[in-house]
C-alpha cells in the first residue's frame, strides 16, 4: 500500500496532460487565466511588522560569481553534504553529480532507477538526510511511470530505493518537486496541482499543497490535521522552500498569466490558488509577501541569508532579492547567466545558483549548464 493510499488519496493512473502554453511556469506563451489580483505590473513587497533576523554570515557577494561546474544536463535539485560538497540532480538522465566544495570536475555518485523524464517532471528535488552522517541517506522527488514520489537510497550502494511517500499525480506540467528538510528536521515537500486545478483546494489530495512528513514520510507530528500530512493548501506549482533564522518558512511559487508568488508559509493557510492569483486581499487566503509578472520571474528556487530572500527565475533570467523586513526586490545577474533554476546557501554562508538552459526553453550558452557559487561577504 502507497503512502498516499494509506492516507486516504486514491492514486489513480495519472492522465498524459499535453505541455500546454502556461507563462508563469517554465513555458512561453500565456493562455487564458480566470484568476484574480492586482493591475501592477512593478514587482511589489508587503512587508511585515518586524524584519526577519539575520544570520550569523554574510550575505553573498553576488558580484564576485565562480564557476564550479560546468557541462551539465538539465540540473534541477541541488544539496550539501555535510564536508560541504554538492550533490546535483540532472533532471531527464536521472543521475546525480558530486560536486567538490572547492571546485572540480563532477562525478557521477547515483543513479535514480525508474525516473520517467518529460515535460517538467524527472529527476527534481534532493534533500539530505539531517543524520547524514550516521546513515549516509539521500532523499529524492522524481516523476516515475505513473506518479510523483520520494524515495531515499545510501549513496554508494546498489540496494534499490526505498519508497518513503508516493501517489502523487504526475503531468506534463505542474510537478511541484522541491524537497528540503526544515528546522524541525521533518521533510517538507512543494507538490503542484498537475493541471487538475480543483486539486488545490481539496484538503484530502497531496497536490497543489506543501506537505510535511516524517524523515520515514508519513504525516508529520503536530501538522493542522492531525493524520494528513498537509502543512498548507490553494498552491499552484511550488518549486522553492527556504527558512529564515527564527524558522520563518517561505516559498515560490509559479503563476499562471500574471503574478508569480512568494509567500510566508504559516501551517493549515489557505494561499489562493485556482481562485486567486497574487494578491487578492480576501480574508479566506494569505496575500503574497511579493509578488512579480510572469515575465520578470517564473521562480523556482528560494534560498535565504541574513533578511534577505535570493529568488531565482527561469523566463525573467534574473535573480530577485527580496528583503524580508520590507522593501522593493531588486533584480541581479538579469540575462547574464540565462535561466535560473535552483539557489541555496552552502554550508560556508556561499550562495550556489544552477542554470537550466538546456532543458530545451533556454537559449544554450558555451559551458550550460553551470553551476555558480557566490562567496559570503
Amino acid at each position: 500500500m502507497t503512502s498516499a493510499a494509506r492516507w486516504g488519496i486514491a492514486v489513480a493512473t495519472a492522465s498524459v496532460v499535453l505541455l500546454t502554453a502556461c507563462s508563469g511556469d517554465e513555458g512561453e506563451s500565456p493562455g487564458a487565466s480566470p484568476t484574480t489580483g492586482p493591475s501592477a505590473t512593478a514587482p511589489t513587497t508587503a512587508g511585515g511588522t518586524s524584519p526577519a533576523p539575520s544570520a550569523s554570515r554574510g550575505t553573498p557577494d553576488l558580484s564576485r560569481p565562480e564557476t564550479m561546474a560546468t557541462g551539465l544536463d538539465t540540473p534541477w535539485g541541488l544539496a550539501f553534504l555535510p564536508g560541504g560538497d554538492a550533490l546535483v540532480a540532472e533532471r531527464d538522465t536521472a543521475r546525480i553529480m558530486r560536486i567538490p566544495a572547492g571546485g572540480g570536475e563532477p562525478r557521477e555518485v547515483y543513479k535514480v532507477p525508474g525516473v520517467a523524464a518529460g515535460g517538467e517532471g524527472g529527476l527534481l528535488g534532493l534533500a539530505v538526510a539531517e543524520d547524514y552522517a550516521k546513515t549516509k541517506l539521500v532523499y529524492a522527488y522524481f516523476t516515475a511511470a505513473t506518479d510523483n514520489r520520494i524515495v531515499r537510497f545510501t549513496l554508494g550502494s546498489s540496494a534499490a530505493p526505498t519508497a518513503v511517500f508516493d501517489g502523487i499525480d504526475k503531468a506534463g506540467i505542474h510537478n511541484g518537486g522541491r524537497i528540503a528538510f526544515g528546522p524541525d528536521k521533518m521533510l517538507y515537500v512543494g507538490t503542484g496541482d498537475a493541471s487538475d486545478r480543483p486539486t488545490s483546494q481539496n484538503p484530502d489530495d497531496a497536490n497543489g499543497k506543501i506537505l510535511r512528513l516524517t524523515p520515514e514520510g508519513k504525516p508529520a507530528p503536530g501538522n493542522p490535521k492531525a493524520g494528513s500530512p498537509v502543512w498548507s493548501l490553494g498552491h499552484r506549482n511550488v518549486q522553492g522552500l527556504a527558512w529564515t533564522a527564527d524558522k520563518t518558512m517561505y516559498a515560490a511559487e509559479f503563476g499562471q498569466n500574471r503574478f508569480d508568488e512568494l509567500n510566508k508559509i504559516e501551517p493549515g493557510r489557505n494561499y489562493g490558488w485556482p481562485e486567486v492569483e497574487g494578491t487578492a486581499n480576501d480574508d479566506r487566503f494569505v496575500n503574497p509577501v511579493a509578488t512579480w509578472t510572469t515575465e520578470e520571474a517564473s521562480p523556482s528556487g528560494v534560498a535565504i541569508a541574513g533578511n534577505t530572500a535570493y529568488v531565482a527565475g527561469l523566463r525573467g533570467e534574473r535573480l530577485w532579492t527580496v528583503p524580508l523586513g520590507g522593501g522593493k526586490p531588486k533584480a541581479e545577474l538579469t540575462e547574464k547567466y540565462g535561466r535560473l533554476r535552483t539557489v541555496a546557501v552552502a554550508p560556508d554562508g556561499a550562495l550556489w545558483v544552477t542554470t537550466s538552459n538546456t532543458d530545451g526553453r533556454g537559449d544554450v550558452r558555451d559551458g550550460d549548464d553551470r553551476v555558480l557559487r557566490f562567496p559570503a561577504r
